[in-house]
């Protein structure tokens, strides 16, 4: 897979990576490229994923870190007063497009399924192309009876869309063979999907099912919790952060911490440029990793600075040269 082929909504971007995409542990698979999409060929995708069961909770419950209620509070507040590109065009806006209610579900899954590496409003665009191209209506039988190439050229800019349009065409298939072409209602049984991850699946409860069982972490939640050290240890990956999360922030803000931190740090918690100065967690001593904005620009030279104190003041300036006797 090309480089080319990957729009990266962060340069961290950590959260779900695609089962296939980044490894070479698929020797056996089988590759015909052609001028409009790849068709892959797996000796194991066939058989159904068998169910993995995810963990829900950690041995040992994570403490709750302090002042973490007035951090939450003063983003949630940030939040009401700048529109994020998620308000408008994240995986829940996309039901709303559809009048069964099993496509809307469906409609759901497919935007969390495009959304992995891809800015929100590629995703939205995608979604939208992907619709008109099936017949306008984002059904399981619809995705089933298009062909490839028509899904390829629909999704072409998100990132690993070649991947993508093979699980989406496998995941219909699961739907309608296993699941009445609807999407399921466990954690397990949407992560034996081909190309969904826990975070797909617990947003994809949430919002499709209206089942408040887990935190979705992406790349937003895993980097903004570690950076206003919510966690005793830096988490090494989303499913850590989630469980450290799970364990102590209370369940009925589950449902609500990925939509407000995936906002605040597409608007305000940048991953490249954060606007600290302009955040009140800065302020308020809330964020360890606030940046402390330079007074002046690189390459200028504050006289007030450089000068000694002497100098500084109001006055001729007198020199006195002693010579030699």
């Amino acid at each position: 897979m090309k480089r080319e082929d990957v729009e990266h909504d962060d340069p961290e971007d950590l959260a779900d990576r695609l089962p296939a995409a980044t490894t070479k542990k698929r020797a056996k698979t089988k590759t015909t490229r052609t001028t409009t999409s790849v068709t892959i060929t797996d000796t194991k995708s066939r058989s159904p994923r068998k169910s993995k069961v995810i963990p829900q909770s950690l041995a040992v419950p994570h403490p709750a870190p302090e002042r973490w209620k007035e951090a939450h509070d003063a983003i949630k507040e940030m939040r009401s007063r700048v529109p994020a590109p998620v308000d408008t065009m994240g995986c829940d806006q996309v039901q709303w497009k559809e009048q069964d209610p099993k496509n809307n579900r469906f409609a759901t899954l497919i935007s969390l399924m495009l959304s992995s590496q891809t800015k929100d409003k590629v995703t939205d665009a995608a979604v939208a192309k992907l619709r008109t191209a099936v017949g306008r209506s984002l059904s399981v039988d619809a995705v089933i009876a298009a062909d490839e190439a028509t899904i390829s050229d629909a999704i072409s800019k998100v990132g690993f869309w070649r991947w993508k349009t093979q699980y989406i065409k496998q995941a219909a298939q699961r739907l309608r063979d296993d699941f009445d072409s609807d999407v399921p209602k466990t954690v397990d049984e949407l992560c034996s999907l081909p190309g969904v991850g826990p975070k797909m699946a617990f947003l994809a409860l949430q919002v499709a099912w209206k089942l408040n069982l887990g935190i979705g972490v992406d790349v937003h939640v895993h980097r903004i919790t570690n950076q206003l050290s919510w966690h005793q240890r830096p988490t090494k990956n989303p499913e850590e952060t989630r469980l450290n999360l799970q364990s102590w922030l209370p369940k009925e803000l589950h449902s609500e911490i990925n939509h407000m931190l995936v906002g605040f740090g597409q608007t305000v918690c940048l991953p490249v440029g954060p606007k600290c100065d302009s955040c009140t967690l800065s302020s308020a001593r809330l964020c360890p990793s606030a940046q402390t904005k330079k007074s002046t620009k690189r390459g200028s030279r504050d006289p007030a600075s450089t000068n000694s104190p002497a100098e500084s003041e109001s006055g001729p300036k007198i020199e006195i040269q002693m010579g030699n006797p």
